[in-house]
């Protein structure tokens, strides 16, 4: 980051103790958020870290739809109607998906007069957005890349290097077709990537065999992890392109709508529903825990 605005002459090159400086202030400031972030988590409601994102995010929003609405003419009511109307449908499918679940059955044996029936049943729930908003930070992180690179080499005195460098910022500008297309693959793929990661079909099967459940209509073992990674494949198919329609439509609005600056982002969004839905669980949680107190005193 350094390097990058040093190219760009933003900034004016430091001497090797502001370097040290400028890194070690980095590096206690990432600290210091992942504390505050630390005691948000025990002492308060949700995770930590993703409410600090959260209060980052709303706080900008004030600049940001002033910024928007300097922009904005006479003649783009019209559009700005229909964009607030699509954003509003988009927050309604946001919440849809990320609290959709495919409850697959579970059925426990119990033993009676030596012979084995069935038990009560459960359910294994599986989220449709098992993986979160992790693609899309992971995938921003390789999207850039090319764009720092073409910073890195404009500034190049080699005018080959400078050349490949104004090409790739020309490839993969935000708005571009293949800036957006290279972006909503990555997220397709960290989606699955990080799915199989969080999700463990083999250990679910191992504990259900253990615990003398089964699926009903399936055989313990192999069958079970067979079944389980089947649904997986079918509802994360459901998510990834959900994840990747949401990283995209910014882009998408902008050139739809005609509006350069939107207020906020599609990963915005959907970070900011996803707290406030963690923190609502986390409050009538806390709510029903009270009640349960008073009925037991």
């Amino acid at each position: 980051m350094y390097a990058l605005l040093t190219t760009q002459g933003i900034i004016a090159p430091l001497p090797p103790l502001g370097i040290a400086t400028l890194v070690a202030t980095m590096a206690a400031g990432t600290m210091f958020a992942i504390w505050l972030g630390e005691l948000i988590t025990e002492f308060g409601l949700g995770n930590g870290v993703s409410f600090l994102i959260f209060a980052g995010i709303v706080a900008r929003l004030p600049v940001t739809l002033t910024r928007t609405l300097t922009t904005v003419r006479a003649q783009d009511l019209i559009s700005i109607g229909v964009f607030l109307l699509a954003a509003a449908l988009v927050i309604g499918l946001i919440v849809y998906v990320n609290e959709a679940t495919r409850q697959i059955p579970i059925q426990y044996a119990r033993r009676s007069r030596s012979q084995v029936v069935g038990g009560p049943a459960a359910y294994i729930p599986l989220r449709v957005n098992q993986a979160g908003v992790i693609p899309i930070i992971f995938a921003v992180s390789l999207v850039l890349m090319p764009s720092l690179i073409s910073q890195f080499l404009s500034g190049v005195a080699n005018p080959q290097l400078a050349e490949l460098g104004f090409r790739l910022g020309l490839w993969f500008a935000p708005s571009g077709a293949i800036y957006n297309v290279v972006y909503f693959i990555l997220v397709f793929g960290f989606t699955y990537f990080y799915t199989s990661i969080v999700f463990n079909p083999e250990r679910i099967a191992e504990n259900l065999q253990k615990n003398g459940g089964f699926i009903p209509g399936t055989r313990p073992g192999k069958q079970t992890i067979s079944y389980l990674n089947f649904v997986l494949s079918r509802i994360t198919l459901a998510g990834a392109l959900f994840l990747g329609l949401i990283a995209v439509l910014p882009a998408v609005a902008s050139n739809l709508v005609g509006i350069p600056d939107l207020v906020i982002g599609g990963t915005g969004i959907l970070i900011v529903v996803a707290v406030i839905l963690e923190m609502t669980r986390d409050m009538e949680a806390q709510l029903a825990m009270k009640r349960y107190d008073t009925f037991l005193r």
